[in-house]
């Protein structure tokens, strides 16, 4: 097994790392400032406009374009460099590599017929929209896709969508064009895999209705923001339909995919900036007549999160290398164990960093609060960890019960 990424990568990452101490972390603080003072909040800053320009003239654009759907990368190269931007909250969308866009553009890149990339996929990829994705529901257990109540029937040409969505990241924004709608559409086939649609929703639809936006931990998330969102008779064209009737959770499997991956490599930078941040507020702050860096709690804190961020990236790295040789279903089993592993892993080193920062780290003064909840978010995002747990455990139970006595 070979560690070391390919001289176009390692020189793609520095690249990256470059335009990072450039153009991102000068401004960390004064975009979050300009943010929460804008008159509109889900409004895209200017700043960001000047900064996806700068990305696009660097070439430092669409990294996340799957390899063989016209990109430059495979999931395995493009992991560190998703690291790298997973190290700011808000730095993904300065290179189109965010989500929910990202899973989105590979939806319609995977599914979309012609129409609808020229309609939705192009601007997408130009960054010149963003886009939402609408499947968790208030009023079912969304963990399990199946239950999705959204209501979605057809009346000639036409599909009719009744039902409620939230925590629809990017719905805020005043920029979000278009949604993908998760409902069913066939609620008496004896499938229930073969219930569910997804399907192009326009934002400004008639009967598309804002209710709110919903916070996490008691952040807004300027500008994308988590919108609930009221579907009330809206009615799109059946050309709209993403691959066919009866497949949205086809789609659901080979979209979140991906969508679980590229999380866990930004998570992955976040906890990583945290043991860097660690570290340096260790050797800067004393007590007691000493270093922090010397008091040996700290010294095993430092130590048990280098350890449980290198075990997390390589546990990525192997998912991310076996999705581009053997595909997405093969690589299911890994997808999950880093879909578990990673969020954790970044909330309890994010956690102690936080403590070695004292009160300090609470606060918006640093990244670690705002880190700490997106790896919590994540842990529910995209599946929750306990549904990965439950069908990780499944099927290892599966294959193991069924070998040999002879070989036990």
């Amino acid at each position: 097994m070979h560690f070391d990424h390919s001289p176009a990568v390692q020189q793609l990452r520095a690249r990256l790392e470059s335009f990072m101490d450039e153009h991102v972390y000068p401004v960390e603080h004064v975009y979050a400032e300009e943010l929460a003072a804008a008159e509109n909040p889900w409004r895209t800053p200017a700043r960001m406009e000047s900064l996806k320009e700068k990305a696009r003239a660097a070439g430092l654009w669409n990294l996340f374009r799957p390899k063989d759907h016209g990109g430059q990368l495979s999931n395995l190269e493009y992991a560190p460099l998703a690291e790298i931007m997973g190290r700011v909250m808000w730095a993904p969308e300065v290179f189109n590599c965010n989500a929910p866009d990202t899973g989105n553009m590979e939806t319609l890149i995977k599914y979309g017929t012609d129409a609808q990339k020229s309609l939705w996929l192009e601007p997408l990829l130009a960054g010149e929209i963003r886009s939402g994705f609408a499947m968790t529901e208030p009023d079912v257990a969304s963990s399990d896709a199946t239950n999705i109540a959204c209501h979605m029937h057809q009346e000639g040409d036409d599909w009719v969508i009744n039902g409620r969505k939230w925590f629809t990241t990017g719905g805020m924004r005043e920029t979000c064009a278009v949604f993908i709608v998760m409902g069913k559409s066939d609620a008496d086939n004896a499938d229930r895999h073969r219930q569910q649609s997804m399907i192009l929703v326009p934002r400004d639809a008639p009967g598309v209705r804002i209710l709110r936006s919903v916070t996490t931990l008691g952040y807004h998330e300027y500008p994308f923001g988590e919108a609930d969102i009221l579907f009330d008779n809206v009615r799109v064209p059946a050309a709209n339909m993403l691959l066919g009737a009866g497949r949205g959770f086809e789609i659901a499997q080979g979209r979140l995919g991906p969508g679980r991956i590229h999380h866990c490599m930004r998570l992955i930078g976040c906890a990583q900036r945290a043991l860097e941040s660690m570290c340096q507020r260790a050797e800067e702050r004393s007590t007691f007549g000493k270093r922090l860096s010397q008091h040996q709690s700290v010294r095993e804190d430092i130590a048990k999160s280098y350890c449980e961020i290198e075990q997390a990236r390589l546990l990525t790295l192997k998912a991310a290398d076996t999705m581009d040789r053997h595909g997405n279903k093969v690589a299911r089993e890994q997808i999950a164990a880093i879909k578990i592993v990673a969020p954790q892993m970044a909330m309890n080193v994010i956690d102690r960093c936080m403590q070695i920062h004292g009160c300090a780290g609470l606060t918006a003064d640093f990244f670690m609060a705002e880190a700490y909840n997106y790896a919590r978010q994540i842990r529910l995002a995209d599946g929750p960890d306990q549904v990965h747990m439950m069908q990780l455990g499944r099927d290892l139970t599966r294959r193991h019960a069924t070998v040999p006595a002879a070989a036990h």
